[in-house]
């Protein structure tokens, strides 16, 4: 009756599964031959004879679904990049995972993607948070980067800045929103297509 699901959603911090994880659902659920309608794993047995091979195959449906929770990553910043490389590969751009940028005051920044399109590069900071306190070091932490690293954006060849929040929870005030876009481009994942308005713009 969608408990295995229930609990899988309840362990993670994203309302919504991501597609890797639904891919993964609809593989396993092939797998053991059984259906996946409405969040539930369903076989059918037309007579008694059956049922166990029935039962059988949806509890061991049930546990390789469970099991996703050890090999998702709770939709941390780290599986959204993730997801956001998926993006990246399907618009066909050039890019670089995890760069490493000094900013004039000497300290050295990890940026999630540095994204070469014909058009201009960009550099893209995803920000994920389950938690509001969380959220706002977060913002407070972006904004201190692109202020130290704003050599790049005046530079011959300038590169834009790009702050993406994962807006899948609802932590983020209209303030962070607010401190982010005073300093650079700002996209929801939940429209991807704006991120990629402003990769290709």
């Amino acid at each position: 009756m969608g408990e295995t699901i229930r609990w899988l959603n309840s362990n993670t911090l994203s309302v919504k599964r991501s597609p890797k994880q639904a891919a993964l659902i609809s593989h396993i659920s092939q797998t053991h031959g059984v259906e996946f309608f409405l969040g539930m794993l369903k076989a059918r047995s037309h007579d008694s004879a059956g049922l166990a091979d029935a039962v059988t195959r949806v509890a061991q449906a049930a546990l390789r679904v469970s099991d996703l929770i050890f090999t998702s990553r709770l939709r941390a910043v780290e599986s959204v990049s993730d997801e956001v490389a998926d993006f990246l590969e399907e618009l066909n751009l050039q890019f670089e995972r995890n760069k490493r940028l000094t900013g004039r005051s000497g300290k050295n920044w990890k940026i999630d993607f540095f994204v070469s399109a014909p058009e201009k590069s960009s550099l893209v900071s995803v920000l994920s948070s389950g938690s509001r306190s969380a959220a706002q070091q977060i913002t407070k932490s972006v904004i201190a980067c692109w202020y130290d690293l704003s050599q790049y954006e005046l530079s011959p060849e300038p590169i834009s800045f790009i702050s993406l929040i994962d807006d899948s929870a609802d932590v983020w005030s209209v303030e962070d929103f607010n401190l982010v876009e005073f300093i650079s481009n700002v996209a929801r994942w939940s429209t991807p297509e704006t991120l990629g308005q402003l990769l290709r713009a």
